[in-house]
């Protein structure tokens, strides 16, 4: 494995920072809905109900995203690939992971308060 393997260095980056930030925004969420911390969406930010759950829900999301990122990175340990599409390989599933994240949780929070 070349130890520039930028195809096993991104996704084990940005895994762990998703994964550690999952472990903080689940453990201590924010109490209070608010523009700088936590899970804000306009449908999060609604009331306080939704808010506790989206943040309780989305960090659990973010620890698996960042797992399933972290584990992307045996990619990057078989396969050698060049810098460029190294980045984009990366790229790619780190913007699936972010849209994957948004989605699940805006479903899922629609879906637990739709008699709302």
């Amino acid at each position: 494995m070349n130890a520039q393997n930028i195809l096993f260095f991104m996704p084990l980056l940005v895994g762990s920072i998703f994964s550690i930030t999952g472990i903080i925004m689940f453990k201590f969420p924010p109490k209070k809905i608010n523009g700088l911390y936590g899970y804000r969406t306009k449908l999060s930010m609604k009331n306080k109900e939704y808010w506790d759950f989206a943040q309780i829900y989305s960090s659990k999301l973010m620890i698996l995203c960042g797992i399933i990122l972290i584990l992307f990175l045996l990619i990057g340990v078989v396969i050698q690939v060049s810098e460029k599409t190294g980045v984009l390989i990366s790229a790619i599933a780190i913007i699936t992971a972010v849209v994957f994240l948004i989605i699940k949780t805006e479903r899922t929070i629609k879906k637990q308060f739709k008699s709302e």
